[in-house]
């Protein structure tokens, strides 16, 4: 499923926040209006990606908060799973010491309509009801703009951790294009040329590279 140029399906859903308050109705629908929000799925707490994923990011929180952007995170575990996790130390395969909020999608369905679910649910022959996945979270991660709407997404199996620095990349390049309205050619990086969206742009940025 692709979401880019949608708008971010919405929810309402317990999360961990500030590494060990539970709250209910934790929503995105907060920072509309306020901030960019860089929200990702991971497959499952007590893992062994996983942890270095989440600690990636809290290791740039601040990078990302200069450049105003909420970063969240969700997996298919419960809240409790959660905060039990954030109290085992970093060198014990923890998480404690993450900050931004974890949500918990109990019921699979705002991880379905992300489109990252691995797995289906069927009812077999014996009408019982099966799964053909795990039913837990591709890692698939969302860069969301202040009206809500999807401009970046990436969706990585399971094996496979994403890259903090490209994510921090691509927020460089959605707000050059905002606030410059120039577009961001292969490889961009926060500093170097773009390009006007035109044809006499693209042929200015191409003579000089």
């Amino acid at each position: 499923m692709v979401l880019v140029g949608k708008k971010a399906p919405n929810f309402s859903a317990k999360a961990v926040v500030n590494g060990g308050e539970i709250v209910d109705g934790f929503s995105l629908e907060q920072f509309i209006g306020k901030n960019h929000v860089l929200f990702f799925f991971y497959p499952k707490d007590f893992t062994f990606v996983c942890p270095s994923e989440l600690h990636a990011f809290q290791s740039r929180l601040s990078d990302f908060k200069d450049k105003g952007v909420e970063v969240v995170a969700c997996s298919t575990d419960t809240p409790e799973s959660h905060w039990g996790w954030l109290q085992v130390p970093k060198d014990k395969g923890g998480i404690k010491g993450i900050t931004y909020p974890l949500v918990a999608d109990q019921t699979k369905t705002i991880t379905e309509n992300f489109g990252v679910l691995f797995g289906d649910y069927f009812v077999n022959d014996n009408d019982e009801l099966e799964a053909d996945g795990p039913m837990i979270a591709f890692r698939g991660l969302f860069l969301i703009d202040k009206e809500g709407i999807v401009q970046h997404q990436i969706v990585n199996n399971l094996p496979l951790g994403r890259n903090v620095d490209e994510a921090l990349r691509m927020v460089d390049a959605l707000k050059h294009h905002e606030d410059e309205g120039e577009v961001c050619p292969a490889n961009w990086e926060k500093g170097k040329d773009a390009m006007k969206e035109n044809f006499a742009g693209v042929a200015d940025y191409l003579s000089k590279h």
